[in-house]
């Protein structure tokens, strides 16, 4: 429903003030080869061994989860070992997560594959790849935009991303999202203006499949999962069967922990060169100037920040979904999450992280850590639930209808059975939800209890998900309904205020949208 960038504006400041000035000064940002590749898993030690206070961690982790930050994993790998591997409620990490725009740092990885394959000319024209296709607006500007420019977000298409990401949202309601994308006007010329643009992504996507034969999901489970261990992933695709290149791609937080160690040693993995050592080092450098918005500058699908003679570079997406790179420390960090930033959690770890080397052995705080551990994932004691207001019965079973908003929520009912009114204490509400997208009705439970109540939901036809239902009456006219599906960054609190038979919907900022409130009524 929500698909933006969650841009790299604070990890310069945050992940620099945590990390790097406890570094130590180096004139190289080389990395030694490990002795041994994380193909077939990740090795994990002690935190002490790589420079952590595991005592300290544990605490930090239990702040994280009382404070309630969004955050669903959070991984430390340094020496290519794994110091910390951290689960929060409801995600614990035994499925796959929709890491949202770290997705177009694998798409730009995929077609730098296929370049060095020989298969595709990064310099190549983009409108070469679309012989039989009639574009609108061609113009000389148009067919002077390449592959490379794509890559760098620099082609000059007129694509907008604030606010709410108008120009993505309007491809997703297309029915051709490729013939949408090359459709757009242009704005610059190529190569001149960065423009945040996820229909220039998805062109990648596009043009992958054209110069293959293979879908981008094929081409990836040959030629960069495969090689590194990667064996479960899903990537949600356009109509015409294109995965999404600016989006929607699915993995394991430990996996993309190895797009993240890909790029730490240079493209190379276990000795065989998976993407060309000079298209990490051009991606993880500026190729277009961002700094009048962003504050960072961007390479081929890395954001980078550079405090110092350090560099560090990122694969981000909206809602938390990070992988953070930083040459100078041999360290690799990756967060997923359902809408938080990451300085809400790193503040509360950061006094764990020393020096690189190694702390003394410390057994009781490394069980404290592993307690810790098993805590944060589990869900949280049920509350008692207060008698419901009147208003609850007065809802219960209508529908109410909004017309078409950020949210894409075009109805929503809920259900306060009569055995559930009649007692003091209920536990649960079915709810209703539909959506203007045609991505699939939402039918659940939400637990009243504070607690999730879990539900399998069917996307369209290409995505399956968890979807996590919870709410309470804030005030005898308002109910507040928490809708997660789990792995992935749509998370959300809806504020309902009941008014006899209109509603209106509060709704709160987040990277993706920005706050609104609309009105429905009663049908």
């Amino acid at each position: 429903m929500w698909r933006m960038i969650a841009a790299l504006t604070l990890v310069a400041v945050a992940i620099a003030a945590v990390l790097l000035w406890r570094a130590r000064k180096s004139s190289t940002t080389d990395v030694p080869a490990p002795d041994y590749w994380p193909t077939n898993g990740w090795r994990t030690a002690a935190p002490e061994a790589h420079g952590f206070d595991s005592a300290i961690t544990a605490h930090g982790l239990r702040s994280i989860r009382a404070e309630g930050t969004r955050i669903h994993s959070l991984m430390i790998v340094r020496g290519g070992e794994v110091v910390l591997d951290a689960y929060f409620y409801p995600y614990d990490g035994s499925t796959v997560h929709d890491v949202a725009s770290v997705t177009k740092s694998v798409m730009t990885t995929l077609i730098a594959i296929a370049a060095d394959q020989g298969k595709l000319d990064l310099d190549a024209p983009m409108l070469s790849f679309f012989p039989d296709r009639e574009i609108a607006d061609r113009e000389a500007r148009k067919e002077r935009i390449t592959v490379r420019h794509l890559a760098s977000m620099s082609s000059g298409l007129e694509c907008y991303h604030h606010p709410n990401e108008p120009t993505n949202m309007a491809m997703h309601a297309s029915p051709d999202w490729v013939q949408f994308a090359l459709d757009l006007p242009m704005a610059y010329e190529p190569g001149t203006h960065f423009a945040y643009c996820s229909p220039g992504m998805h062109l990648l996507s596009a043009i992958l499949q054209q110069a293959t034969g293979m879908s981008s999901l094929e081409f990836a489970r040959l030629n960069l999962f495969e090689p590194l261990g990667i064996h479960e992933s899903a990537w949600a695709a356009d109509p015409q069967g294109v995965n999404n290149g600016g989006g929607d791609l699915y993995l394991y937080p430990r996996d993309m922990a190895k797009l993240g160690f890909l790029w730490l040693h240079g493209g190379q993995w276990d000795g065989k060169q998976i993407v060309s050592r000079e298209w990490v080092r051009l991606s993880s450098q500026r190729q277009i100037d961002t700094s009048e918005n962003y504050g960072e500058d961007y390479g081929y699908g890395w954001w980078i920040a550079r405090p110092g003679d350090n560099p560090i570079f990122s694969a981000d997406g909206r809602g938390g979904q990070k992988v953070i790179v930083f040459p100078a420390m041999n360290l690799v960090l990756v967060t997923t999450g359902g809408g938080f930033e990451l300085d809400d959690a790193i503040k509360y770890v950061e006094a764990a992280i020393g020096e690189s080397d190694p702390l003394s052995a410390n057994p009781e705080g490394i069980a404290d850590l592993q307690a810790a551990l098993s805590e944060v994932v589990l869900p949280p004691q049920a509350e008692p639930v207060p008698p419901l207001p009147d208003t609850a019965r007065m809802v219960s079973g209508h529908t109410y209808v909004f017309e078409d908003n950020p949210y894409r929520l075009a109805s929503i009912r809920l259900d306060f059975s009569e055995a559930t009114l009649a007692v003091d204490q209920p536990a649960e509400a079915k709810v209703y939800l539909t959506f203007y997208d045609d991505t699939g009705d939402r039918l659940g439970v939400a637990g009243l209890d504070g607690l999730y109540r879990f539900a399998e939901v069917a996307d369209g036809p290409s995505r399956k998900f968890i979807l996590g239902l919870r709410g309470e009456w804030t005030d005898a006219q308002t109910f507040a309904l928490e809708y997660n599906e789990v792995a992935s960054p749509n998370a959300l609190v809806l504020k309902l205020h009941f008014d006899g038979e209109r509603v209106t919907l509060d709704g709160p900022a987040s990277d993706a949208l920005d706050a609104v409130s609309i009105e429905g009524w009663q049908e």
